[in-house]
């Protein structure tokens, strides 16, 4: 035998959705209730372990055996879920997860959708009627005297429609297998294999939370909840001040041409000199109750397994195409910032529930305790957190890449890249853009051009980033990009050269060199599935699904490709020289947070990473270990990306925070 391939259908009182597979596989109502598997891509097979069957012992042998590769559709679900019930299922790297495979060629997430994308006939896809069985025999049900107040549905229960869930749960290899030969010309390099195994370990080890700061955050945050509400039904007379149908009445008697109560407006509407002073009160009281980073104690508190850490935080491959990792649960990719001076104080003040201390030393408790969720990660025993992260990293790949030399000499040197960037666009010495000096004024339009227009951005992308904020006018911003286009002319040039690359390889099908990037059209013969592919310095490569040539809205001939829509359904796109470089110079970044993972778990296999969050890294460390060396290993240059310069900065804490 050399490869199993393998389905499971279970049952647990946990939510997944809210609590995640960690929790969800580690309670003690987790059961495993159907095993289905095919071996060596043959007829498919079912196990009714529910019903008392046994799975045979040359798959329970295959399972534990490294030299047998195990393929699943979510490979980490099977992996943990068959782990944690006590089955011996070999290491991470004899497993092979088809959701990885399809979300490397640019293909949507979830069984159903990638059938749907593959144009897979009916008889291949997944079955339509499984999430009704799934409600009825995986998750808890609702007791009632029709079903003699029971809390869980057992196949004696419906045998019919126990019967229907195993040809369910075979449907579902044979499902996967299908999706297997498709995706089996275009490989995933063994290195992402690596990556994956690496990325389900960390989320298996989790990143313990501090309780205590967590429930007094909640309980806290309960009582100001309310008290608002209170005042607010105070101010307006309404039953329910957070139902948006009775708030839009009472606002339209005071101004009637108010038509929602979205947060622009609510913002528009406390901007006005002339608001009533009760209006005022109430929009500002219906701003704190709508805060959501708060809520993210409580995701804390649902996920987190009896040893209170949280697992499965983040999804490998979660950003289509780049690669990059994706929040899951807590979605620690998008924590609040903390600013407060005092955080152990705070912290310390809430674990304790003292809010009007809080309230007294800190002013608003609400945006004191949201503050603090980054400190809720903590390091066990005494352990300390190793925070480090990558400096300006997709400022240094995109000069690396495009060759921008006076860029890449500035990181090799000071690394002041908005300063160098504002004396490149103004012709100012560096040496003037220092605070106190009137020029130091210049180094804001230096960072937000720096951040917004690398990826041909112009006005709107500086809008976004803030410049009209900071009171730049239209005119001003377009000479911001004039003058820094002008400063940047082989990032410009690489635009466009990356544009060119991409139509012509679809055009003449012939591959086509951009610096140190190879782009070609390719196609399977035996299904026809086609591809605009980049390959990357790692070795690692962007697919594009079935590109062609069509005009895009400019009158420009463009690529066009099959993505994943916001509403993520797989449709048609076009992309352009600033985005194919976005994609490219984020995917490079990520290869080297990639790379650096796998240093840092073979130099320090006693000090795991236990989270990293965009281009930083948080370690578990003993107290041996320190930052510089951290540090060291970020700035270690790699194999691939020969001339890249990359540089570390970080700190040592107690709790994790934002330095």
């Amino acid at each position: 035998m050399k490869d199993l391939s393998i389905d499971i259908e279970t049952y647990s009182d946990v939510d997944i959705s809210t609590s995640g597979l960690f929790k969800y596989s580690m309670d003690e109502s987790f059961e495993v209730l159907l095993f289905a598997y095919s071996i060596d891509f043959g007829e498919v097979q079912i196990v009714d372990l529910a019903s008392g069957e046994e799975i045979p012992l040359i798959v329970l042998s295959a399972l534990a055996d490294d030299s047998v590769i195990k393929h699943a559709y979510n490979a980490s679900f099977e992996y943990n879920c068959l782990k944690n019930y006590g089955f011996d299922v070999g290491r991470r790297m004899s497993w092979r997860c088809s959701m990885l495979h399809g979300m490397y060629l640019g293909y949507p997430a979830g069984l159903a959708a990638i059938g749907e994308a593959l144009n897979l006939d009916e008889d291949q896809k997944k079955l339509r009627t499984g999430k009704a069985l799934i409600r009825y025999f995986c998750v808890p049900c609702k007791p009632t005297k029709a079903n003699g107040e029971r809390t869980r549905n057992l196949p004696t229960h419906d045998l019919e429609k126990w019967e229907l869930f195993k040809e369910y749960c075979k449907q579902d290899v044979v499902t996967e297998m299908e999706i297997y030969k498709r995706l089996e010309p275009f490989e995933v390099p063994e290195r992402e294999h690596k990556i994956w195994a690496l990325s389900d370990a960390m989320n298996a080890r989790g990143i313990l939370v501090d309780f205590d700061l967590a429930l007094g955050a909640i309980h806290i945050n309960d009582i100001l909840t309310l008290e608002q509400e209170n005042r607010a039904r105070e101010i307006s007379g309404l039953d329910n001040p957070n139902s948006v149908a009775q708030i839009l009445p009472w606002l339209q008697k005071y101004y009637p041409e108010v038509d929602n109560v979205r947060k622009v407006t609510v913002s528009e509407l406390l901007e006005r000199e002339d608001l009533k002073e009760e209006v005022r009160e109430f929009l500002e009281l219906r701003q704190e109750l709508s805060k959501t980073s708060v809520k993210k104690y409580d995701s804390m508190k649902n996920c987190a397994c009896t040893d209170h850490r949280v697992r499965g935080i983040l999804q490998v491959y979660g950003a289509n195409r780049t690669g990059r990792w994706a929040g899951r649960l807590v979605q620690v990719q998008n924590l609040p910032r903390n600013y407060i001076k005092n955080l152990e104080l705070a912290r310390e003040l809430t674990k304790e529930e003292d809010k009007e201390l809080l309230k007294l030393l800190f002013g608003d408790v609400t945006d004191t305790i949201s503050q603090l969720i980054r400190t809720a990660f903590i390091p066990e025993g005494d352990k300390k957190f190793i925070v480090s992260d990558y400096s300006a990293i997709e400022a240094r790949v995109i000069a690396w890449l495009a060759g921008e030399k006076w860029v890449e000499e500035v990181f090799a040197t000071h690394g002041k890249i908005y300063e160098a960037t504002a004396s490149q666009m103004f012709g100012v010495p560096i040496e003037k853009i220092v605070k106190g000096n009137p020029e130091y004024s210049l180094r804001q339009k230096g960072k937000v051009a720096t951040l917004a227009l690398g990826y041909q951005g112009g006005v709107s992308a500086l809008v976004a980033m803030g410049a009209d904020r900071m009171g730049l006018s239209m005119e001003e911003m377009e000479d911001i990009k004039d003058r820094w286009r002008a400063a940047n002319k082989n990032i410009v040039s690489l635009w466009y050269e990356l544009e060119r690359a991409c139509v012509d390889a679809v055009e003449t099908m012939e591959v086509q060199r951009v610096r140190c990037l190879e782009i070609e059209y390719v196609k399977d013969i035996i299904y026809g599935h086609s591809f605009l592919r980049i390959k990357l310095p790692s070795g690692r490569a962007l697919y594009y699904p079935e590109p062609t040539l069509k005009e895009n809205q400019f009158g420009k001939m463009a690529v066009h490709f099959m993505g994943i829509g916001t509403n993520r359904k797989f449709k048609s796109e076009s992309t352009y020289g600033g985005k194919l470089t976005e994609n490219v110079v984020q995917a490079i970044a990520r290869d080297c947070l990639a790379e650096l993972l796998l240093k840092l778990d073979e130099r320090y296999p006693d000090d795991p990473v236990v989270m990293h969050i965009h281009d930083e890294v948080v370690l578990e460390a003993r107290s041996c270990v320190s930052v510089d060396e951290v540090n060291s290993v970020m700035a270690e240059p790699i194999a691939w990306a020969p001339g890249l310069i990359l540089k570390g900065a970080g700190f040592e804490s107690g709790f994790y925070m934002k330095d």
